[in-house]
């Protein structure tokens, strides 16, 4: 019995220091930048490398990085970009999930299939007919161009069509007798049942375009309606190698969605188990 107990506490033990070495070698990174950003340059590219600042602690990097580009524009506008492709894509993704899923409306194998070819095609193949097709429509350096191409997700809509495949329809098929209109079973039921799989879809949703770079580049042509991913480009100069000034900008572009993941683990994880627990 002791054996067993000593075996089995050896196992947990080598399970959390493979756990812990992988912990260090994903927060490193992160750690780095942070630290990066308010360390002066000639601690940055001493040789070895320091990871804690030998000249103090600056804050010149960020301010400079604040001067230099219209920050709160650009926050603003990755804010908004970003919060409209998400909020579009959950209703788009839940009202395809509800017709194909419990409606079964015609055709509903073949039309899940199209949506699910979407996610096969490159997003670099399609994205000069995209372009083309703003610039024909007038819409270019707008804040329309930098969502229109992303209301609506294919694997947004695989995704709610595969969650609610398993929902339980003697629910629907009760509110059906009680009377109920398709909006109101969708409103009343579906969607407070799907909220797991929508929470899921939503942070996806904003980590992925919040972390968008090449859409935005081509179509946002002014500093006013650039997003903060184009605008921390502005912070690198051919001409003046500063690194700790490139770390303070992706240190302001990422601390939104290292607070999010932060506030929103448990939901992560209900989404993405919420299918396999039915």
């Amino acid at each position: 019995m002791n054996n067993n107990r000593v075996s089995t506490l050896a196992k947990r033990g080598f399970g959390v220091l493979v756990l812990l070495l992988l912990a260090c070698i994903v927060a490193f990174p992160v750690y780095y930048s942070f630290m990066g950003s308010v360390m002066k340059n000639t601690d940055i590219v001493s040789s070895p490398p320091r990871i804690w600042p030998e000249h103090g602690l600056t804050w010149s990097n960020i301010v400079t990085a604040v001067h230099l580009i219209p920050l709160g524009r650009q926050y603003l506008n990755s804010f908004g970009s970003t919060l409209v492709i998400t909020a579009s894509q959950i209703l788009t993704s839940l009202l395809a999930g509800y017709a194909l899923a419990i409606m079964k409306v015609r055709g509903a194998k073949i039309w899940f299939a199209l949506f699910l070819g979407t996610m096969m095609i490159p997003g670099e193949a399609i994205i000069i007919p995209n372009y083309l097709t703003i610039a024909s429509l007038g819409l270019r350096n707008s804040f329309i161009a930098l969502v229109l191409p992303y209301l609506a997700s294919g694997f947004g809509i695989f995704m709610m069509v595969t969650f609610l495949r398993q929902f339980p329809m003697e629910l629907v098929e009760a509110a059906r007798l009680d009377g109920c209109s398709h909006l109101r079973i969708l409103w009343s039921i579906v969607l407070p049942l799907s909220r797991p799989a929508a929470a899921s879809l939503a942070i996806y949703t904003f980590l992925t375009h919040w972390n968008g770079f090449l859409w935005p580049l081509l179509v946002a042509e002014t500093p006013q309606m650039q997003t903060i991913q184009i605008g921390i480009t502005q912070l690198q100069s051919p001409d003046d190698f500063n690194p700790g000034l490139t770390m303070a900008g992706a240190v302001m572009a990422v601390v939104p969605t290292v607070i999010i993941v932060a506030l929103c683990q448990r939901q992560i994880v209900r989404g993405l188990t919420a299918g396999s627990s039915r």
